[in-house]
């Protein structure tokens, strides 16, 4: 019996143990250069961003809501991180992602991960556009160095050295899986990379360059609670951060989840998984490391590979804990071009190059909301570029099914009928009133909203306009086929209505009068 429950923890309904356990290996091979990279771009010491790796992978394998998945250090996140980190330091950052979990926490426990998820495709294509000139951006950083205190760009054999190298990382990520897939080709890419430094004795920054003045230097991680002052000013500091941080890594990991189930004809439970996501990055966060979410293209390697069980999230966050303390000498020798050429292939892959040729065909509100989108990931930051694209999204939205009001009449003797068409709502109560010739009609009016549903307050308003515009000019009208919540609200103009029990709808209205 006890087997049994371990078997269906472990593994999931298409999974092996045998296959599971070494796609989880390789993928620990290629979280290595991912998480240093991200670090990088999240401006902090590696180390802070494999310790992310191992605690965001194990314990969302461990506890999430899709089996399968990874997480680790991402660049959605680093890319927020990188101001926190400049402007008030690590202490800061730690007791942020602390908070972004407890946010997390709360929106799965209180089953809005659905919201997260509502996302457009504009939006989502802007979001990946602007995530991939972000993260391009941050790795012009380090073609630059230190003189005097500042930053000042590469020049002559330095410049072009660093540029070859980086080259040559690229070359091996891209072409390698096209040979074989044995070898992670980001893994593989930092270790070629790294021998021709070291065999050609080439004068090029490193990963310990990085370390300069930090006291993370590998080993266990240890227990510690942020030391920041527990004052308002702190609040107005970190609350923010973690919100956007929040949004961000749910929005990233249920795209994965929704992306995995595609794939697996599975289905996955996005409120367990964001709160599996808020205890994890609680966690890293009093362990001295930068968070995270799931990461798409590790999730990919996994399912491709066969990984489709809890386990393969286990082992490959076991075996990256381990490389991280037998193997921390090895990674400060890694050259910062290395993993600057990772990081190019990763916005090479991560940018949504498509758009370049179905944005002419895309209807025109869809192609702004992409720019708009792109536009202001790059100028603030993700959080802030996603709520922008949802709200010009739903607005231009609500615009378009406003138009699509209208009314169709027919004459009955001495009586009208107007059969009213489309949703009433607040974008299209205006154009609602213009449909009728009040003074020109005949004595007897009907109003049939039988092809129409009532959305919200302001169509209920507009109708109360419109009943009284008739009864002030003394005609009779008749509103038919509307609900009974819809009779209640109308107040006195609810008097108007013929009831047809038989017929009538039965919906609600968006409004807080009932309430």
């Amino acid at each position: 019996m006890n087997t049994q429950i371990l078997k269906r923890f472990f593994l999931s309904d298409q999974g092996k143990l045998h296959i599971d356990f070494f796609s989880g290996l390789t993928v620990a091979l290629a979280l290595v250069p991912e998480a240093v990279a991200f670090s990088l771009v999240a401006n902090v010491p590696p180390i802070v961003g494999l310790y992310a790796a191992f605690i965001m992978c194990f314990i969302t394998a461990v506890l999430g809501g899709r089996p399968g998945m990874i997480s680790g250090a991402t660049g959605s996140m680093a890319v927020v991180m990188v101001g926190l980190v400049s402007r008030y330091g690590l202490e800061y950052l730690f007791a942020t992602v602390m908070l972004t979990g407890v946010v997390q926490i709360v929106i799965g426990t209180c089953r809005l991960g659905k919201l997260i998820r509502m996302m457009p495709k504009s939006v989502m294509v802007g979001f990946v556009n602007g995530l991939a000139i972000v993260i391009f951006l941050a790795q012009l950083h380090q073609f630059q160095h230190l003189v005097n205190g500042q930053h000042v760009w590469l020049t002559g054999q330095a410049l072009w050295m660093m540029i070859g190298l980086v080259i040559v990382a690229m070359i091996v990520t891209h072409y390698l899986p096209k040979v074989t897939k044995a070898f992670p080709a980001a893994l593989t890419a930092i270790i070629v990379v790294t021998l021709i430094v070291h065999i050609g004795h080439i004068d090029t920054r490193s990963v310990k360059d990085m370390m300069e003045g930090t006291a993370f230097n590998g080993g266990l991680p240890q227990f510690h609670l942020p030391q920041i002052p527990l004052n308002w000013h702190t609040v107005t500091i970190i609350v923010p951060y973690a919100v956007v941080l929040a949004i961000i890594g749910l929005s990233e990991s249920l795209m994965t989840l929704s992306l995995i189930d595609e794939r697996t004809q599975t289905r996955g439970r996005g409120n367990k998984e964001c709160i599996a996501q808020g205890i994890a990055n609680i966690v890293a966060g009093s362990f001295k490391s930068m968070g995270g979410c799931a990461m798409i293209g590790q999730s990919m390697i996994n399912i491709t590979s066969g990984g489709r069980g809890r386990l393969s999230g286990i082992t490959a966050g076991v075996f990256l804990f381990i490389f991280v303390i037998a193997a921390w000498g090895l990674i400060k020798d890694i050259p910062l071009a290395a993993l600057v050429g990772v990081m190019f292939m990763v916005v090479i892959e991560t940018f949504e190059w498509a758009t370049f040729s179905f944005i002419r065909k895309i209807p025109l509100h869809d192609a702004i909301v992409i720019v708009i989108v792109t536009v202001v990931t790059v100028a603030t930051n993700l959080a802030i570029a996603v709520v922008v694209g949802v709200i010009v999204a739903s607005l231009v939205f609500a615009w378009q099914t406003a138009k699509q009001i209208r009314v169709d009449t027919k004459q009955s003797g001495n009586q009208k009928i107007y059969q009213v068409r489309g949703p009433l709502f607040f974008g299209s109560s205006g154009p609602f009133k213009n449909l009728f010739t009040v003074q020109d009609d005949p004595q007897d009016v009907v109003i049939d909203f039988q092809h129409s549903r009532v959305a919200d307050h302001s169509a209920i308003e507009a109708i109360q306009f419109i009943a009284q515009q008739y009864l002030d000019v003394g005609k009779q009208v008749h509103l038919c086929h509307l609900s009974a919540e819809c009779r209640q609200l109308l107040g006195k103009a609810g008097d108007l209505v013929e009831v047809n029990y038989m017929e009538d709808p039965d919906y609600h209205v968006a409004t807080d009068r009932l309430a």
